[in-house]
């Protein structure tokens, strides 16, 4: 786990095992898109495809994993001891050619994303060309105003098996991509308790 602080909240970043990666794509690719697991109009995106996870299924194959690196954020930002984490949700986004998520926070205390799957070339630009900034499918955290040798917003490219973990309040927005392919990650928001 790699901590850094791009600017006053801190952004934790990690790698999810291969087997983590498997056992959720696994789910996802025998899961059809009904009412029940449709979590797109509890969000804030201009996605049409997110299924949320039921509890069985994260607390049975996902929680440890992700518990794990939690602890592993909170220690290295010197947190005190937890008592305990709970996941309280979690969903995949599936997202396409030119679809987004535009600015936004989450709920708890700490939320995170995971990359799954991504396109080949995702990042490059075939609209502009020798622009600096590729930020085709990145996701951008924003925070405060952008002053001298401050910051406000932390660009990242996503790489397959990345976990960044951030605090809920930080807001956030992932961007479109302008070829054919899947950016699929997952989302989670967790509550921590920590020991008096």
């Amino acid at each position: 786990m790699k901590i850094f602080r791009a600017f006053g909240p801190t952004i934790g970043e990690g790698k999810l095992s291969k087997k983590f990666i498997k056992v959720i794509n696994d789910q996802i690719n025998k899961t059809t898109l009904t009412k029940k697991n449709d979590y797109s109009s509890k969000l804030a995106s201009q996605i049409k495809n997110e299924i949320k996870i039921s509890n069985f299924f994260i607390k049975k194959n996902l929680s440890k994993e992700l518990i794990k690196n939690i602890k592993k954020y909170l220690k290295k930002y010197d947190a005190k001891k937890t008592k305990e984490i709970t996941i309280l949700n979690l969903w995949v986004v599936r997202q396409f050619k030119n679809e987004y998520n535009p600015i936004h926070y989450h709920n708890g205390q700490l939320s995170g994303v995971g990359y799954l799957k991504l396109p080949k070339n995702m990042n490059q630009n075939k609209m502009v060309r020798n622009k600096k900034n590729k930020t085709n499918g990145t996701i951008d955290f924003i925070n405060g105003q952008n002053n001298f040798l401050s910051k406000s917003i932390y660009n990242l490219t996503p790489k397959l098996g990345d976990l960044i973990l951030f605090p809920s309040y930080l807001m956030h927005a992932a961007y479109p991509f302008n070829i054919e392919g899947e950016r699929r990650s997952f989302s989670f928001n967790a509550s921590i308790v920590f020991k008096k």
